[in-house]
């Protein structure tokens, strides 16, 4: 079944996630990706290696879907490859430093110049204006940046979150402005710029912290995994392992005191409502904790879903991959690799549509695997392919 980008070409001169990710979710939806390394690789291909050649577990899930054309732009004759490619494409992602878009070529300017049509997806760190425009940096600058770390962990020593979640969001967030320039591209029959920054993405996810402490200065500190405004809301240790339960809103609170056998809880003025019940939220805790002190996870588990109370286990990474909903819901698919020892399990649909699903069609590209193909389209004939690898042009 075709995908809703089928016919777009997408060139992906990303790095690591947050522009290789928004590559990777429009290759889902149909759209040709052709993602474009240095000669001897780009560096998040080989981060966290996991197959015999090196390719590491971000690439293989950041690179399915994708066509591998190994080039170099900074060459003359690598300049014509790109402006060839971008003459025949729709969008192109590039999370690098706006100057070094130029120095290859593909800054809006030059690229809308060759094709009009054309979409360029951009992301950096703080964006393109404001005194940190040209700054570098990653994921975990926006989370610290933002007030994320500073509200995780002991409240003594700011903590980050592992899960690189700003680059993610921030993908999808860049995803999403492709897709509208997309429509209106429908419309007009005009490319545009979509730009998106890390800072920008991980303020939008702690906005409303920020803006508690901009009505209120209330001078938040972090309280390890317990609720700010709501309670209980935390971790809880049981015989065998940790979950994590959250009650939010007046309901789920009087079934939380039925299931703890004290229904005169909901009457306490401490807890009179979310706001007061996170200020108390160390007291709920403790109650919790003497409950869940006698159970394990399984037990307390089928308790609080009988009260209809959200919680999960705490997992390994292990344990995540042998969840029996993980494994029936089919949410992880085998993906062959060559030089990995078994199938590497990706993640099947990122969003499920009903009438024109997202599909994982190829694996991710070996090192230059597709340049031939490519050049071919392109025009180029094998003597010219020759003399392109002999320059180490491609």
């Amino acid at each position: 079944m075709a995908g809703v980008l089928e016919g777009i070409r997408v060139l992906d001169f990303g790095r690591y996630i947050a522009g290789p990710f928004c590559g990777t979710m429009l290759g889902d939806l149909g759209a040709e990706v052709i993602r474009i390394e240095k000669l001897e690789g780009s560096e998040d291909r080989w981060v966290t290696p996991v197959a015999e050649g090196g390719e590491g577990a971000m690439f293989l899930q950041m690179g399915r879907n994708k066509l591998g054309l190994t080039l170099n732009p900074m060459k003359p004759a690598g300049r014509e490859i790109v402006k060839k490619l971008v003459a025949a494409s729709d969008v192109v992602i590039a999370n690098l430093p706006y100057e070094d878009l130029q120095k290859m070529g593909i800054d809006y300017e030059t690229i809308s110049a060759i094709n009009p049509k054309i979409i360029l997806a951009t992301t950096s760190t703080f964006g393109s204006e404001g005194p940190y425009a040209t700054r570098v940096g990653f994921d975990t600058i926006g989370q610290a940046m933002s007030g994320a770390m500073y509200l995780s962990g002991d409240g003594e020593v700011p903590t980050r979150v592992n899960a690189p979640v700003i680059d993610f969001g921030t993908a999808l967030l860049n995803t999403v402005g492709v897709l509208a320039a997309l429509l209106d591209r429908a419309k007009s029959g005009k490319g545009q710029k979509v730009e998106t920054a890390l800072l920008r993405t991980a303020i939008n996810i702690t906005n409303s912290h920020l803006i508690e402490q901009a009505m209120l200065n209330l001078n938040r500190i972090a309280t390890l995994n317990r609720g700010f405004t709501a309670g209980p809301s935390d971790t809880f240790k049981c015989k065998d392992g940790w979950i994590y339960a959250m009650t939010i809103g007046q309901p789920l609170f009087v079934r939380w005191c039925k299931l703890m056998g004290d229904e005169n809880l909901a009457k306490d003025p401490r807890f009179k409502d979310d706001l007061a019940r996170g200020d108390n939220g160390e007291a709920l805790s403790e109650i919790m904790q003497k409950w869940c002190d006698a159970r394990t996870v399984a037990e307390a588990l089928v308790a609080l879903e009988a009260s209809r109370i959200p919680a999960g286990p705490v997992y390994s990474p292990q344990q995540a991959l042998d969840d029996k909903h993980v494994q029936e819901a089919k949410f992880l698919y085998p993906m062959e690799y060559p030089g990995a020892a078994k199938p590497v399990p990706v993640l099947q649909e990122p969003v499920k549509l009903s009438r024109t699903p997202l599909s994982i069609r190829r694996r991710a590209p070996k090192l230059g695997e597709h340049t031939d193909q490519i050049l071919q389209e392109l025009g180029y004939e094998a003597d010219a392919i020759a003399k392109l690898k002999a320059d180490r042009v491609v």
